[in-house]
């Protein structure tokens, strides 16, 4: 009886020890995030315009000028092809018996997706022109010096060839002319400008990068060892007869892809009707390091920074344009992209949560999100302003209309002088970029 007693004083024993060694590697495991679901959504989360508070600057400052880099507002779809994809995969667990009532519900929702989105994949809806005029609008109240003054205001506006940029662009600067029609605007918009909007799609060493995809093997061993199933196959079915675990995986991110995008076209979350908490931070971490590792600097490579390079360099001369008196007229440049034309250039500035180092491609999820850096109209402004008193130039960058602080230490300003601000950018600029 003794000896029961004693086995069964060690069963426990090892038990306790195996649960509390269980937990020590949970709670030291860097993955183990627990963002909510509306972060969750990642960069297809609409803009976070109600956490937003008035700009606050020195009375001794008149703002001047201001560069705008904006990401297109929240739209539908990008593509057919996720949602297309799970609805054939839900289409065969019917047909095969397998699909469940969730998995029921997710096919009707699956029409609706495509339905809602027919002729408008990838089109900005009501809800990203709403984001547009919103900040427009408290970029006037909060600056509205910049388009003040004994002269008309001029201000250009550019973007990609992309609709959704060029509506964004459109819809933004028409905001501007009803606070202000004396405003005089330039537009351009097309493939001329895609070497600031688009150099993803032009610039030879990316180019060179996205064919050889160093980025692959290091995103395909973190999909395999974190992607969860049980969020597809409690949709599908248990006994879904997939061709192999690929397909499940493929199916899974395809999954949080369609549910995620809902609230950017207009529709209510669904995030928490599909996944669990858990199952959400995971599947987004999955398509947070894929971004990572395709639109920032990483130790796989730095190319994809670096071809935001002419951008920060059309800043700089932009801003001294101004400063030097060579163009006073023009008080604002506004320029209108992607989430992958914002990423390389907020990591390439070395902003603040926009550039992440590390070997330890799991930790990822914990340092650079998406969510706080590319939401939907994501923006980066650097505003200029002008001391009352001496007549020098200062600047401040707000990222999505939060001023952020550039100097290392203790040091909480966020004001700059240009001077010291233009070092920083040019340093920033590859030297070989800089010809």
């Amino acid at each position: 009886m003794s000896y029961m007693k004693s086995l069964i004083r060690t069963a426990l024993a090892l038990f306790a020890l195996c649960s509390l060694s269980t937990l020590v590697l949970r709670a030291a495991d860097p993955m183990a995030t627990n963002y909510t679901f509306a972060q969750c959504e990642g960069s297809l989360t609409p803009y976070p315009s109600d956490k937003i508070n008035p700009a606050v600057y020195p009375d001794s400052l008149i703002p001047v000028f201001v560069n705008h880099v904006g990401r297109h507002g929240a739209r539908y779809p990008a593509s057919a092809a996720s949602t297309l994809a799970l609805r054939r995969a839900l289409e065969r667990a019917d047909s095969a018996r397998t699909l469940t009532a969730l998995g029921r519900k997710l096919l009707t929702l699956t029409a609706t997706v495509q339905s809602l989105s027919a002729d408008r994949w990838g089109a900005l809806d009501s809800l990203g022109e709403a984001e547009q005029r919103g900040i427009a609008t408290r970029l006037f109240y909060n600056f509205g010096d910049i388009f003040a003054g004994p002269s008309t205001a001029r201000v250009k506006g550019l973007s990609s060839y992309s609709p959704r940029a060029m509506m964004s662009m459109y819809c933004f600067l028409h905001q501007l002319d009803r606070m202000d029609n004396r405003i005089e605007f330039a537009t351009t918009t097309g493939r001329d400008n895609s070497l600031l909007m688009r150099p993803f799609d032009v610039d030879k060493d990316y180019l060179e990068f996205r064919k050889e995809a160093p980025w692959k093997p290091v995103y395909d061993e973190y999909f395999v060892s974190h992607c969860p199933l049980t969020a597809i196959r409690r949709v599908l079915g248990a006994d879904f007869p997939y061709v192999d675990e690929d397909e499940a995986r493929n199916l899974a991110i395809n999954e949080y892809y369609v549910v995620a995008g809902l609230q950017a076209m207009g529709l209510r979350s669904e995030m928490a009707t599909y996944f669990t908490r858990e199952e959400a931070n995971a599947l987004w971490s999955c398509f947070n390091l894929r971004q990572y590792l395709c639109r920032t600097a990483s130790t796989v490579s730095t190319v994809p920074e670096e071809i935001a390079s002419a951008l920060v360099l059309d800043l700089i001369s932009t801003t001294d344009a101004f400063v030097t008196g060579e163009d006073t007229s023009t008080r604002a440049v506004f320029r209108f992209g992607h989430a992958e034309t914002l990423m390389p250039l907020l990591s390439l500035l070395r902003l603040p949560g926009c550039r992440y180092l590390s070997n330890y491609f799991d930790t990822v999820a914990g340092s650079w999100r998406d969510f706080d850096v590319v939401p939907m109209a994501a923006n980066l402004q650097i505003i200029l302003f002008k001391s009352k008193k001496t007549g020098r130039y200062y600047v401040r960058f707000d990222l999505n209309e939060k001023p952020l602080k550039l100097r290392q230490g203790d040091d909480s300003s966020t004001i700059y002088p240009w001077g010291e601000a233009r070092r920083y950018m040019m340093n920033c600029v590859p030297i070989y970029r800089n010809i």
